[in-house]
């Protein structure tokens, strides 16, 4: 009785802020509900309509592209920068930071940075470009697929990726000297030691980064909202942000409400499917 009163307080927040929401956005998927005026139950159909709708398949496809490019990304850069300052030397230190600074910068911040930045004619990065002759500084880099979508990219690396270098850094620290002491006594060099010793250990390690860094992915709105605002002709917009169309442009909050159950479903079965990929063997 004592461990239940102690608890109750944040499972009342559980409740409050988590299942309730849920169990209602549940409710509300299976009912036309506008934002203004009365509702009513229509069962399925707004699942039906959301696999009928093109325009959220290809937001769908769209951010599976996302993902399957920033991931791997994040994952290679986020090894090699944990690599680089591993050591516990000041350079290593200072550079540790440097790396991190992006990190404590808001999201939709960085964003609004990064858009000023590659704005033609009077972007700093353009502008520096433009005078070595490099790219044309009154091109508009937004209103085309593949530059709007690498600036993107190059963004939220920026971001990110300083994070990703601090959990691959803290599995590598919890490795113990004397493993790598071993394989060095055994003959093994250092591509046999971090791919038979350093990768297996660090498993568990790079299911989380790999959890975050697909479910923000997944969840990827900020950026795109703020620097393409879905375009060009919308190419870039993702499953969340059809999702804030649907319910908060088109006052579609019942369809809205089926497209969040569909993508919290997706992204759980992707979350679980990595987890099981990279347990430990005894785990």
């Amino acid at each position: 009785m004592l461990g239940l009163a102690f608890s109750l307080p944040a499972f009342a927040l559980l409740v409050l802020f988590f299942i309730w929401p849920l169990l209602r956005t549940i409710w509300m998927s299976l009912s036309d509900w506008p934002l203004l005026g009365s509702s009513h139950f229509t069962g399925f159909d707004n699942y039906v309509q959301a696999f009928q709708d093109e325009q959220f398949l290809h937001a769908v496809g769209f951010t599976l592209l996302y993902t399957v490019v920033i991931t791997p990304i994040l994952l290679i850069l986020a090894f090699g920068l944990a690599f680089l300052v591993r050591r516990g030397t000041r350079a290593a230190r200072a550079f540790q930071t440097v790396y991190f600074l992006p990190v404590v910068i808001g999201l939709a911040s960085g964003s609004y940075i990064w858009q000023f930045m590659w704005q033609s004619d009077i972007g700093p990065t353009t502008t520096l470009l433009g005078k070595f002759g490099i790219l044309d500084p009154t091109r508009n880099f937004f209103a085309e697929f593949g530059s709007a979508f690498l600036i993107v990219v190059g963004m939220v690396t920026w971001k990110v990726v300083g994070l990703q270098m601090l959990l691959v850094l803290s599995g590598m620290q919890a490795i113990p000297e004397e493993v790598d002491e071993a394989a060095k006594i055994d003959g093994a060099g250092q591509w046999q030691s971090f791919w038979h010793i350093t990768v297996p250990l660090l498993r568990p390690t790079l299911a989380l980064v790999l959890v975050f860094s697909v479910a923000g992915s997944l969840l990827a709105f900020d950026q795109f909202y703020i620097m393409t605002v879905g375009g060009p002709s919308g190419s870039t917009l993702t499953a969340v942000y059809e999702i804030y169309r649907a319910g908060f442009v088109q006052f579609r909050v019942g369809y809205a409400s089926a497209l969040s159950i569909l993508l919290m479903l997706v992204l759980g079965l992707v979350s679980a499917g990595q987890m099981l990929l990279l347990r430990n063997s005894d785990n």
